[in-house]
């Protein structure tokens, strides 16, 4: 199943003032320090994530794994794919970096995610409800610009 082919279930923006090319490698530190840890690790393993481990290249790139994800696209300053799957969900962010006009770039979160069953049902309720993960994006955009900014 392609990407796009996935449910949209929220996008978030936020404006950086430095050039798409100075964005990038914060967003790839700040995804990486946000699925990179102990606790991700346990709970890709609890839900049976498909990639339940970080490997592969650092800094991200193409074929690197984060728990829970793996990085379908990596188009420098331009585009990260991450995709997922569990015993839940297939589900998929991706952060778009957009110039806006000389030394301001936008950064786009666009989440797409398909909960197969009851059970599946049940874990969208629960991740969408308790505003966890809206929470989480907006810490990554948040976190990105502030790396980011001069």
């Amino acid at each position: 199943m392609r990407i796009d082919s996935l449910p949209k279930v929220d996008e978030h923006t936020i404006l950086i003032a430095a050039e798409p090319h100075d964005v990038w490698p914060h967003l790839l530190h700040v995804v990486q320090e946000t699925f990179d840890g102990p606790t991700v690790t346990a709970y890709a393993r609890l839900v049976r994530a498909a990639d339940p481990v970080a490997s592969g290249p650092r800094p991200l790139a193409e074929g690197s794994t984060l728990p829970g994800f793996h990085v379908e696209t990596a188009h420098p300053a331009r585009e990260l794919a991450l995709r997922g799957s569990h015993h839940f969900s297939t589900y998929a962010l991706t952060f778009r970096v957009e110039p806006v006009e000389p030394g301001r770039t936008r950064l786009r979160a666009e989440t797409r995610a398909i909960f197969p069953g009851l059970a599946g049902g049940l874990y969208r309720q629960l991740l969408l409800r308790s505003g966890g993960h809206v929470l989480g994006v907006r810490r990554m955009l948040a976190g990105v610009r502030r790396h980011a900014t001069p």
